[in-house]
């Protein structure tokens, strides 16, 4: 008969943040075969499983013994010390080995043993001590544990918590001790307001949002799914007179630092309402929206005050405060970084405006608006330039050089950002690397892949004419061609072996990586490229056991009537072909070559007793895999069947 399984975690609120790379930790939970499902609210983190066994299966297990050879006496040793008899021991082989039955276990059991060990193992960013110095860490201190196998309690303890059936209902509506079977503990949660399921608080917020005409923010929506157990949305005002500041500040000020919801009239147009999620069943007598109208009011003033007060000083007399910002200790101040900035930007073949906009880039660190709204930095430069008169082009580049800050955010829309971004990024990039600031599996405080990553998205997507391997060197050069491999593979659903194959044929910008793999992509279909690749892949071989590294042309006069002359001929029109055209069409061109390919192999011995027809061979062989791998690496290709 197969059993349920239960794990609730009850702890203290956990951050928001936290909680989805520990239910990826959880999914992983090893349940005797059974696939867990995993949810969470903020105060618990659980794990359901159906079909577990009751026990395990019995084992036998072989241990092998000392060799016949070494006489009875040894054979009696190796007996006592597995506590059976000699008369138990069998010959294999040429060794004594005893074949032990091990019974199996209650899974109850073996559950009570692992799960102290999955639940503290759970890696946070950071954990906490909350019995002693001595005691176990978790993200927040454990309050209480539900561990359920059908109907029994899996026992065991964590910092003299024990494991048992009673779980806690919502902090201030529902009851602080609940008895729950595995099929009545989600109804009886509810009934105590708490949904367990994430997916449904999400659901619940989206619609009831979306009926009081929010402008849902998806990052927005995940926080506020993990920072309730029972949501309730409920609709907010204030004055109207507060449009009057840029959409940007106002909504930062409303999502980032109060959590609510804008709303709009019409796109990009904001109404002065709000939408806030209380973790609660409502509001009758409006108490907890008038507190929000008031915290908000006073958030909206501050933002006021810091823009009239910012604007008496524009940002080109701001660039010498940058002297008293610092960057990285090692790297200086935010002024030495502007510096190398709007060296590379004029390096790049930046304009005057993008100079400029390089200049006047972090100029906002040292204003009122970013100290007390650090997300809105670039943004905030952005509007002050605007509102100072800066060319649009500048004041643009500057609003938008910190894009792209996501996989899902786009790229800066102009050429100046895209540049002045592009050098921010490598600047940070060069200079971290240049002091040992490597990121690790672990740490990376700089966000150094983000920065990477928007490198390669903006040379990509914006089709900039630079080269990976002129803008970096070294360590951090193999750093970003991984970020390109992880694009192109992951992002942009290319196969590894061809992103390997484009990448093994040469340094060339990233835009003509991303056509190069295009045309791969949409010939490797046709039924001659794969055996060719598998061709050009015995070549590459062919030539290496020869120890071949000669270049020059073919010798017409020592090629040999028939299959090897038709591949000479062949490949001298297909290479006049190729040149100048698409890399589709060049790639299907050389496609083309593989009959010629295959019937030089079958009739044509390489390896020639005379020294000038093998090495002739060698030659046309040679230019053939040179002069047909400047667009991949063919040899890198693996075929269809044996990818895994």
């Amino acid at each position: 008969m197969s059993l349920d399984f239960l794990l609730e975690i009850g702890s203290e609120e956990i951050p928001s943040w936290m909680i989805p790379g520990a239910l990826e930790q959880l999914r992983r939970m090893d349940l005797f075969g059974a696939a867990p499902k995993v949810d969470a609210t903020p105060r618990r983190l659980v794990v359901e499983a159906s079909g577990l066994p009751q026990r395990t299966p019995d084992q036998e297990q072989v241990v092998k013994g000392p060799p016949v050879s070494a006489g009875e006496e040894a054979a009696a040793g190796f007996a006592r010390k597995q506590q059976a008899s000699v008369a138990d021991l069998q010959r294999a082989g040429g060794y004594y080995e005893l074949h032990k039955r091990i019974p199996g276990r209650p899974v109850r059991e073996i559950l009570g043993e692992r799960l102290p060990g999955a639940i503290l193992g759970i890696q946070w960013p950071k954990t906490m001590y909350w019995t002693t110095k001595d005691g176990p860490r978790f993200i927040r201190p454990i309050r209480w544990i539900v561990a359920l196998l059908g109907d029994e309690v899996i026992p065991f303890e964590i910092a003299g918590i024990k494991s048992g059936n009673v779980t806690r209902g919502h902090r201030r509506l529902g009851s602080s001790s609940i008895p729950v079977t595995i099929a009545t503990y989600e109804s009886e949660l509810r009934k105590n307001f708490v949904i367990v399921s994430a997916n449904e608080r999400r659901q619940r917020i989206e619609k009831d949002a979306a009926a009081l005409q929010a402008k849902l923010d998806p990052d927005l929506l995940e926080t506020l799914t993990y920072i309730t157990e029972y949501p309730t949305a409920i609709r907010g005002d204030f004055d109207p007179t507060y449009l009057d500041l840029p959409a940007e500040v106002l909504t930062t000020v409303m999502h980032r630092h109060q959590k609510y919801f804008s709303v709009e009239t019409a796109p990009h147009t904001l109404a002065p309402h709000f939408i806030s999620v209380m973790n609660t069943n409502g509001d009758p007598e409006g108490l907890v929206r008038q507190g929000n109208e008031r915290v908000l009011r006073a958030r909206f003033n501050d933002a006021r005050f810091f823009w009239n007060f910012d604007q008496k000083k524009k940002l080109a007399d701001r660039v010498q405060d940058l002297a008293h910002v610092t960057f990285q200790a090692k790297l200086g101040s935010y002024l030495e970084k502007t510096n190398r900035i709007v060296a590379l930007v004029t390096e790049l073949g930046g304009n005057e405006h993008a100079q400029r906009a390089a200049l006047l880039s972090k100029c906002d660190l040292t204003t009122e608006m970013v100290k007390e709204f650090t997300d809105l930095q670039g943004i905030v430069g952005g509007l002050y330039a605007e509102a100072q008169d800066e060319p649009e082009p500048v004041w643009r580049a500057i609003y938008e050089h910190y894009k792209p800050v996501s996989m899902e955010d786009s790229i800066p829309s102009t050429r100046e950002g895209q540049i002045v971004a592009l050098a921010d990024k490598l600047d940070t990039l060069r200079g971290c690397f240049g002091i040992g600031l490597v990121p690790t599996s672990s740490k990376d405080p700089f966000a150094l892949r983000r920065s990477a990553q928007g490198v390669v998205r903006i040379l990509v997507e914006a089709r900039l004419d630079y080269r990976l391997c002129d803008l970096a060197s070294g360590d951090l050069s193999e750093f970003l061609t991984e970020r390109v491999e992880y694009y192109f593979r992951e992002v942009r659903g290319f196969k590894y072996d061809e992103v390997n194959a484009v990448l093994a044929s040469g340094c060339g910008t990233l835009a003509d990586v991303e056509a190069r793999l295009t045309a791969l992509a949409q010939v490797r279909p046709t039924e001659n490229f794969e055996p060719l690749a598998a061709s050009f892949k015995r070549i590459q071989n062919i030539l290496k056991q020869a120890d071949f590294h000669g270049a020059g042309a073919v010798d017409p006069a020592l090629l040999e009537e028939g299959p090897e002359s038709d591949l000479y001929h062949d490949y001298q029109r297909v290479r006049a072909a190729a040149q100048g055209a698409s890399y589709r069409s060049a790639l299907e061109s050389i496609a083309s070559l593989r009959p010629r390919v295959d019937k030089f192999f079958d009739k044509v011995l390489v390896n020639a007793p005379d020294p000038k027809i093998r090495a002739n061979r060698l030659t046309l062989l040679n230019n053939l895999l040179t002069e047909f791998s400047t667009i991949a690496d063919f040899s890198e290709i693996v075929p269809s069947g044996d990818q895994k």
